[in-house]
């Protein structure tokens, strides 16, 4: 992409994960600036300031969101009925992805592995108590109670016992009416990232340790509190079955650009799919980049790496 083009880096947002938006997007402005692209600008997009995006009329938007209003395809449209090219996945992918649940329905439509699940709504499903009970006559614990639209483990309960239900239920409805009660998977977290539009180069995998019993928004953002072991200790088996199901899961989702497929290998089922993250990370201690810099690219160099994957995608209304 040429170095005099105006490019502005979107970041913070509405959502839950704002704060570490905002250091990813200060992180790949820094990246860019020093690549040479000069007139590049960092945005702190706010529900206030969206207009301001199309008004300064940029050549290229890096996407530096993360979660609700950024990571669900809602400012992508924004972008391409503007005309404006941006970095990461399309419209489509990037709403689908946000949402576990379709997520899980469009693998599990592919026969691509991935916990069983079952769907609670508030106020339909009846009472908390009733919701409570009718999961544990149907799911064995432990089970995973999620809140489908959230990233970063907001709203994700591991219920090991009974009497752990009713919290991890009211948890699920601080974010949302939906909850998604998912099977746990006890094995080990294998992260898949990857980089392409139609031609894809997979980063090493990495497997992902953590000091805590829960591997939640604090253990993820704060260093010391977790590990990412590269390359990730499995055996080749395990790693080709992950490589095949992690393209597949890119491909048959829609994505581009870059998104991180997320496994856990279950010691009795072997790998299975539990989400697909279409803007991941970029802090200095995200996983994406410690995969790049694990293979010899530079933070800076994956940074324009994405840059000019975007710009190669033409998603504008006609």
């Amino acid at each position: 992409m040429n170095k005099n083009s105006k490019i502005i880096v979107v970041c913070g947002g509405i959502s839950s994960e704002r704060d570490v938006s905002l250091r990813s997007g200060k992180a790949i402005y820094e990246a860019l600036l020093r690549k040479g692209y000069s007139q590049t600008e960092m945005y702190d997009l706010t529900r206030d300031n969206m207009t301001g995006i199309l008004e300064k009329r940029p050549d290229m938007v890096f996407l530096g969101l993360h979660g609700k209003g950024g990571e669900d395809g809602t400012i992508q449209g924004m972008l391409e009925f503007a005309g404006i090219p941006y970095t990461g996945p399309g419209v489509s992918a990037s709403a689908v992805c946000m949402d576990k649940i379709l997520t899980k329905r469009v693998l599990v439509s592919a026969g691509l592995p991935t916990p069983s699940f079952t769907v609670r709504h508030r106020g339909i499903d009846g009472s908390d108590e009733a919701i409570a009970q009718s999961l544990l006559e149907e799911m064995q614990l432990p089970m995973v109670l999620k809140s489908p639209c959230q990233g970063s483990s907001f709203g994700t309960n591991i219920v090991r016992e009974a009497t752990q239900m009713q919290e991890a239920i009211t948890d699920v409805w601080r974010f949302g009416d939906t909850l998604m009660a998912e099977e746990y998977m006890n094995g080990v977290e294998i992260t898949m990232p990857i980089l392409g539009n139609d031609e894809l180069t997979v980063l090493p995998l990495i497997e992902i340790t953590y000091e805590r019993s829960f591997n939640d928004y604090t253990t993820k953002y704060t260093s010391g509190l977790h590990s990412h072991i590269i390359p990730a200790c499995i055996d080749k088996t395990t790693e080709q079955s992950i490589l095949s199901l992690g393209q597949q899961a890119y491909k048959v989702l829609g994505c581009c650009g870059l998104s991180r497929v997320d496994f856990i290998v279950d010691h009795f089922k072997g790998p299975m799919i539990i989400e697909v993250n279409t803007l991941p990370g970029m802090t200095d201690i995200s996983l994406f980049p410690d995969a790049a810099r694990y293979m010899g690219m530079g933070y800076d160099d994956l940074v324009e790496r994405i840059l000019d994957l975007g710009y190669e995608t033409t998603r504008m209304l006609q």
